[in-house]
């Protein structure tokens, strides 16, 4: 495989920037640490599979791990890699033994390409090619790619395909050819270190995304769903069959030709239940954000209402803490968001197109208690994070529920459950 950056081309995504009867509405579902060597092809047609889906476990959590990731087998015998999940972003890419520029992985952990190139002229290379002209003057030249986040790391290397064997909630077990990147130059100039994962899993709207790819097989739904539990684990699937037929709060996307981020609104923010006069938000979904990110105006009101409630109680500003910008104290160390829940307010996000549609966040759904026994505010200045005008609801505003991206429908979704505790089969 050729290292060369004579056609690179730029995915340049914004990922940091990103029950009602729960279980018995999930059916027949299996961990990817149970998949199991497959040989040969699934006898389940097509047309009978496209309404299934595939369950994986999650583990990570937002504080102090700062990030939810899944394994997937890759190849043949399969090879299990730990990637970060990510719905702000399409491609899907392992660190690669190429060799390996800025890899975080030892040697053995690393993919090994085995001359499975994919080459320029597919429609999936194009796909990525986004913000650039397309040149393929060579149609078996092997397609390069280049990703960049917000949080200022990128990976830069080759696409490749391989297996990614897959057992479906209806006991078939498959192995798809699936696209994905094999990096080997990865960087990571911002101030945070990087996830200990071996990649990305890029969940995104766009072509390259593993989800339009198992769509375009016939094998699933164009829809992912995740359970990120506040204490730690949890769990993803792909495909529609999984979901229950009712009890899911739904907004729509905004739609874009352009935009494969998950975005919807406008919205309006309520604080302890009444209006804050802040309008007119449009919202990105980021699973690969640890934390929500407003606007530097939106996120300078926010804190001036926080603060201005907790005027007069025993909580006292904390700048020796380092885990995040702005976060309190009290006299004793802070064991549980209990301790201090009713000295905040809770939020609500009211989407205003669709009707009585609102996200409603308790106080721990936007907190955390930090391991020196401090509290924190987990809503960040995007606009310190160059993410400009842009307003991203990350991790720590979905746990305990279960979110799902319906790209067959359109449209976002969720429900509040307890994600510590798994689906059974």
């Amino acid at each position: 495989m050729e290292k060369k950056r004579k056609r690179i081309v730029s995915l340049v995504t914004m990922t940091l920037l990103f029950f009602i009867v729960m279980a018995a509405n999930f059916r027949g579902c299996f961990s990817a640490a149970s998949q199991t060597p497959i040989k040969g092809k699934s006898t389940t047609p097509a047309n009978d599979r496209v309404g299934s889906s595939v369950f994986f476990r999650v583990t990570g959590n937002v504080y102090p791990t700062g990030h939810y990731s899944v394994i997937l087998n890759i190849g043949n015998p399969p090879k299990a890699f730990d990637l970060d999940i990510d719905t702000g972003s399409d491609l899907t890419w392992v660190q690669c033994d190429a060799p390996c520029k800025g890899c975080t992985k030892p040697l053995d952990k690393l993919y090994k390409p085995k001359n499975n190139r994919v080459p320029c002229a597919s429609s999936l290379c194009q796909a990525i090619s986004t913000g650039q002209n397309y040149n393929c003057d060579i149609p078996n030249e092997q397609c390069d790619y280049e990703v960049e986040y917000a949080d200022l790391g990128s990976s830069l290397g080759v696409l490749l395909s391989d297996y990614f064997p897959l057992r479906l909630n209806n006991g078939s077990l498959l192995q798809p050819r699936i696209a994905f990147g094999c990096g080997y130059d990865q960087k990571y100039l911002g101030p945070h270190s990087p996830p200990d994962t071996a990649g990305i899993l890029g969940l995104g709207r766009g072509k390259a995304s593993i989800l339009s790819q198992l769509r375009t097989l016939g094998i699933t739904q164009n829809v992912v769903g995740h359970c990120f539990s506040r204490v730690t684990g949890g769990f993803l699937f792909f495909g529609d069959h999984l979901l229950p037929p009712s009890g899911i709060t739904w907004t729509p996307m905004l739609r874009s030709s352009s935009d494969t981020l998950y975005s919807s609104g406008p919205a309006e923010l309520l604080f302890g239940g009444k209006p804050t006069g802040i309008k007119g938000l449009q919202l990105i979904f980021d699973s690969g954000s640890s934390y929500t990110y407003f606007n530097a105006q939106v996120y300078q009101s926010i804190l001036n209402l926080v603060r201005k409630d907790l005027s007069g109680k025993s909580l006292k500003d904390a700048p020796e803490e380092k885990a995040l910008a702005v976060c309190w104290k009290t006299a004793k160390p802070i064991k549980s968001i209990l301790d201090i829940k009713s000295f905040f307010k809770p939020l609500t996000i009211n989407f205003i197109k669709a009707k009585n549609v609102q996200l409603q966040l308790a106080p721990e759904d936007y907190l955390i208690i930090t391991k020196d026994g401090n509290v924190c505010l987990g809503i960040l200045n995007g606009g310190e994070q160059g993410l400009g005008n842009l307003n991203v609801i990350g991790d720590i505003f979905m746990q305990d529920r279960v979110v799902v991206y319906d790209n067959e429908r359109q449209q976002i979704g969720w429900f509040p459950t307890n994600c510590n505790r798994l689906p059974k089969s």
